[in-house]
This record gives structure tokens, sequence and C-alpha cells, in this order.
């Protein structure tokens, strides 16, 4: 078989050299990909995500046989549609059911019309509303971006201070382009916030593993929002009545609602959770996998990833097993001044084999192909699987220490929930 992941981060990375691990997969393609990927033996193609009717024709050409969509943008700009018309397979949401994860209106609209424990919300297009809104509810308050943001449209505001900021950045600013020209404003919720992923297809749908994912850019959850920092999996503290309650209440609803709204879904499903006083809730829906939890989730699969899918592609029922020991824990490397402004060029270690697995990022080699440079905010993610939260942060820790991270950092903290 030849595969194609379109995508280009440390979750394209780790999709893609799963999917190269399979059984009969002679080639994995990954558009456009970036450079440190050519080091795990993927195929990079120089097409963009948002170039459609190329990656199409790339892969009539080159007689895909099924590719898989990694980013959110690509979805929610319809590429799964797109693909589907020309009669090519591909794993993924329609436009219509990624609405999910690119209108955080429309998913709160989903979540109180099928009955799914989430914040109590209000979405304003006007500032001075929003504002009084706000006034009046107090703080602590949450302030997303209704659109996507690349992570960063949301807004934890301590203070009613905080919370106008946010909302004038988006609404008035135009921080975030017409992502932020509508604002969701929810009720802050306390508790412990857990990943929870799904494969999907239609009402069938198969969880993984839970995760826990570390957003904001420094140790101790300090500093700005990030894509994520780093996360580990299983979160081994959360019970199973907790999972089977949010597969109950929350997976198997949203799902349904979805077919009810004449929007099946096929695809990753991720929801983001938290376990508060009253049981979990949803903070946000994506409708892909996420980064950095994919890194850590994928090593844990002991299937057969490419079969898995081809599998959930034909509408059969898969066979997806999951390594029940140990934990598989990720530290992720980026650009000093990330998420804000950063410099590129970075000169970056050597890539690491066997114990400690490197999945790249923003990377780009010079000229002659032996010299790997940093391309992007986040750029490289170290992940390993040991018996223990401690041991893993002992693996990965020292690994990092004896690397020269000089123009990078990364937090010291992946993992101190689970202790």
């Amino acid at each position: 078989m030849k595969l194609l992941v379109i995508g280009s981060g440390g979750r394209e990375h780790a999709i893609a050299k799963k999917l190269l691990e399979s059984k009969g997969v002679e080639q994995v393609f990954v558009a456009p990909g970036n450079d440190g990927m050519i080091l795990d033996g993927l195929t990079l193609v120089n097409i963009d995500i948002s170039e459609h009717c190329k990656l199409i024709d790339f892969a009539k050409e080159n007689d895909i046989d099924w590719s898989f969509i990694g980013p959110d943008d690509a979805l929610a700009a319809g590429i799964v549609d797109e693909f589907n018309r020309a009669g090519l397979k591909v794993f993924g949401p329609t436009r219509l059911a990624a609405e999910l994860e690119w209108s955080k209106d429309f998913a709160k609209k989903m979540m109180m019309k099928y009955h799914i424990p989430t914040a109590a919300y209000v979405t304003f297009s006007d500032f001075e509303e929003a504002k009084a809104y706000i006034e009046e509810q107090g703080a602590p308050i949450v302030v997303k971006a209704d659109g996507l943001a690349l992570g960063k449209g949301v807004v934890v505001a301590e203070t009613v201070g905080q919370a106008l900021e946010a909302v004038y950045q988006m609404l008035l600013d135009n921080k975030f382009g017409d992502s932020g020209a509508r604002v969701v404003i929810e009720e802050f919720l306390d508790g412990e916030e857990f990943s929870l992923f799904a494969f999907v297809n239609g009402d069938k749908f198969y969880i993984m593993p839970t995760a826990q994912d570390h957003k904001r850019a420094y140790d101790g959850d300090q500093g700005p929002n990030t894509g994520g920092m780093g996360a580990y999996a299983p979160v081994l503290h959360l019970s199973q009545s907790v999972v089977d309650t949010a597969v109950k209440t929350i997976i198997k609803p949203i799902l349904e609602g979805l077919i009810a709204e004449g929007r099946p879904y096929l695809g990753v499903l991720y929801a983001g959770l938290i376990l508060t006083a009253d049981g979990p809730k949803v903070i946000e829906f994506n409708s892909r996998f996420g980064d950095p939890e994919t890194q850590i989730i994928l090593p844990r699969l002991t299937s057969d990833f490419a079969q898995n899918i081809g599998d959930l592609l034909e509408g059969k029922e898969p066979n997806i097993t999951w390594s029940n020991g140990g934990v598989t824990l990720g530290v992720v490397v980026a650009s000093n001044g990330y998420p804000l402004e950063y410099a590129k060029g970075v000169l970056l270690p050597a890539k690491t084999d066997n114990d400690i697995i490197t999945y790249y990022a923003g990377t780009k080699f010079v000229e002659n192909r032996t010299t790997l440079l940093s391309n992007g905010g986040r750029v490289y993610m170290l992940v390993t699987t040991a018996d223990t939260v401690q041991a893993a942060q002992e693996n990965i820790y020292k690994q990092l220490e004896n690397q020269n991270t000089e123009g990078l950092f990364y937090r010291t903290d992946i993992g101190n929930k689970a202790l």
C-alpha cells in the first residue's frame, strides 16, 4: 500500500511513522511534512495543505490507497469533501462534521441540544454587549475565539480586566481575524483536565487511552497558552468509571447527535474534558488527533495501524489493541519566545532512537541535508515509555540535559500532575 498523510507537524510525523511500520505499507508520503521526517524514511511532497486540487491529483497519479488528514484548518476548508467527490478514500470528517471544532458556538449549541455536560456560555459579536456580560458575571471567566486559532484562542481570565482585554483583542483588534469575529464566553470550570480520543465511523467508536496535555508555555502551568508543551498517557489516577461516564454522557450522544443532524462523523474525535465535582464536562471538541497527544498515544498502539484505519474506512470492525503496561511521556522542545515571536535557524541536536523517539514539528535541512535547523515554534518532541511516570521523566530529561538546546526551551514538569 501507498498512503498519504496531509500536514506538517509532530502529529503528522507520529501518524506517518506509525503507518510506515504497518504490514503491507510500502511507502508513506507526507504533504508537505517537515525535513526531520525524512530521517524516519518518510517521503515528503511539496504541496501545501490548502492546495486541494494538487493533493487530489497527486493521490490519483501515485495510486494512493487512502489519505489521512492531520490538521484542523484543512478539515475546516472541506478537504475531505473534495477528496470524496474525486472518488478518493480519505480518513477524516467532512466540513460539516468538523464544524464541531471550527465553530465553538456550533459545538456549544450541539451540546445544549443533546444534553451533553459543559460550561454555561453566551456568544457575542458586539464588544459592548460582551463587556456588560463579563462585568455582570465577574471572574474567573473563560473567553474563546469562535473559530480556529492554532490552539491560542482561549483565555482563562482570572480578572475582569483580563477578560475584557481578551474580548477587545478578538472583537475590535482583530487578533485572530475572522476566527475572532465572534467570541464564546463561558463559566469557569474547576477540576482536572484530560483528553479522550476515539476512532469513529458513524455510531461506531473505539476509545483510546486517556492522556493529559500541558498547554501553558512554562512550568507550573504559567505563561500563555500554546499548542501543547508535552503530554503523557494513560492518566492512571483517573478511574475507569470516569472514562465510562464520559463515553456514556459525552462521546456517544455527540456522535448520535451529529448523525441526527445529517453530519455523520468519520475520523478521530477528540474531547477535551475536565473532571468537575459533578462529573466530566466538555471544554472543547477537536475533529482530529491532538498535538502533542498523538505522539504519546500512537506508540501505545499494538495493533496494525494501517489495517485499523483501512477497516474503519471499509466499515469493518477493526481489531484495535493497546499496550496495558507503563506510561508513555513526551516533552516538546520549542523555540525561545514561542508562542509569540521566535527566531528560526537554530542548530538541532542529533536524532534520538531506540528507547527515546524523536518526532519533528518545525525543522529544515540546510543544503547538504546533514544539518537540521529549527523552522517553527514547536521544533521537536522526545517521547519514551517506562514503567512509571517518574522513570519516563528521568529518561527524557536526562536526554535533554545532554543535548545542546541553546535557543530553545522546554518545560521540566511534564507529568508532575500524575505524581
